[in-house]
């Protein structure tokens, strides 16, 4: 089912590229932009990264953080940031796996990988935004700003 504007986001607990635990909840107080991808090392997700690391990390208020969501494993997900540059969160949704992606309704089934979901989440854990992409479609990160702005 999938998670719509004005629910409480599910709560999750996911390893970043460095095995650290990363809660959304310990988030709260914070806005989040949640970035669901299908996998790294692949032309649209990298153009798509990349413009996160260039274009919104910089930008983003004070009170909000960036985390992006693969089936990829920590260590794909760290040979990846390390090659490009990535500092933001890159979590694991490995095992089970997809089961993060399943609670947002963004999972393919029939990929076995997360669609192009975006969700902005406030600082008191509602989902105030979000945008699912269809396949080879990159988000417009303007976007994010626009909705961040908004909130």
């Amino acid at each position: 089912m999938a998670v719509e504007v004005g629910q409480v986001a599910p709560d999750f607990e996911l390893k970043d590229q460095h095995g650290t635990p990363v809660k959304l909840s310990g988030l709260r107080g914070k806005k989040v932009v949640l970035v669901f991808y299908p996998l790294a090392f692949t032309p649209v997700c990298h153009g798509e990264l990349t413009a996160i690391r260039d274009e919104l990390v910089g930008a983003l208020p004070d009170d909000a953080r960036v985390l992006t969501v693969s089936v990829d494993s920590m260590f794909s997900h760290r040979a990846w940031a390390e090659q490009e540059g990535f500092t933001f969160p890159l979590l694991s949704d490995f095992w089970p796996h997809g089961a993060v992606a399943r609670a947002y309704g963004v999972f393919d089934e029939g990929r076995g990988v997360a669609q192009r979901g975006t969700f902005i989440i406030d600082a008191e854990g509602v989902v105030r935004w979000k945008v699912v992409n269809p396949p080879g479609e990159p988000r417009d990160i303007a976007a994010y700003l626009k909705a961040l702005a908004e909130i």
